[in-house]
């Protein structure tokens, strides 16, 4: 009697993840240097240590592969879990305080922006050039304006932003100062430490929409910190 090998379903799901991760990191590091215009999909497949059929087979495309690394350098990992359901978001609706909520985006933001700042001027820079990097650039945009939008509603629910501001206004203000080439001048050109950054952040967007506001970030942290 022969006796059949059970499938390692899990094993070879595995093995796609890895290959899957190999080949983003490897894109990562390409469309950055020398670029997204100058790397041919056989350079990313070399640089992954996969089969260019292998990567085709993955991502399809190198529109796909682009807009694929943009969504997990975001989020941070390729997770099906949209960025409204994340544990940060929730993080932020508990609180109440409209300048806490700003400190606990800022959180989120000083890290995602270090992850992603180079594959994002990456995708700038492409954008100018290639067409299929300028609709992946405003795509992600179009979803950063929107994501902005329901921060914005968040903060104006608190009731403590000025009353000459609407949601609209508000998520404006929120979208500008999130933008990652803030980051990549203050931090990455001029040297700022994140913690600096971060509180520019709190400070900026505070100043510019909550009624009010005298309390620097500083003061704020450490009233919080002797109140638990």
């Amino acid at each position: 009697m022969v006796v059949k090998r059970r499938y390692d379903s899990s094993r070879r799901q595995e093995q796609s993840r890895q290959t899957r991760r190999a080949i983003l990191e490897a894109a990562g590091r390409l469309f950055v240097d020398p670029g997204y215009a100058a790397t041919p999909l056989t350079a990313v497949a070399a640089e992954a240590g996969v089969a260019v059929q292998t990567l085709y087979a993955v991502f399809g495309s190198k529109r796909q592969l682009l807009s694929h690394l943009v969504d997990v350098t975001l989020a941070g990992d390729d997770e099906p879990v949209a960025l409204p359901d994340r544990p940060f978001v929730a993080e932020i609706r508990a609180l109440a305080d409209p300048r806490a909520k700003l400190a606990r985006y800022a959180r989120h933001l000083v890290e995602v922006n270090a992850r992603q700042a180079q594959v994002m001027l990456a995708l700038a820079a492409a954008a100018t050039a290639d067409p299929d990097a300028a609709a992946i650039w405003r795509k992600n945009i179009e979803e950063r304006r929107r994501g902005m939008a329901m921060f914005a509603a968040e903060l104006v629910g608190t009731g403590a932003l000025r009353p000459d501001l609407d949601v609209e206004q508000v998520a404006d203000i929120l979208w500008l100062a999130q933008d990652v080439r803030n980051f990549d001048w203050l931090v990455r050109q001029r040297g700022w430490p994140l913690e600096q950054y971060q509180r520019w952040y709190v400070d900026t967007v505070s100043g510019a929409t909550i009624a009010d506001d005298p309390l620097p970030l500083g003061l704020y942290n450490s009233r919080n910190s002797g109140a638990r």
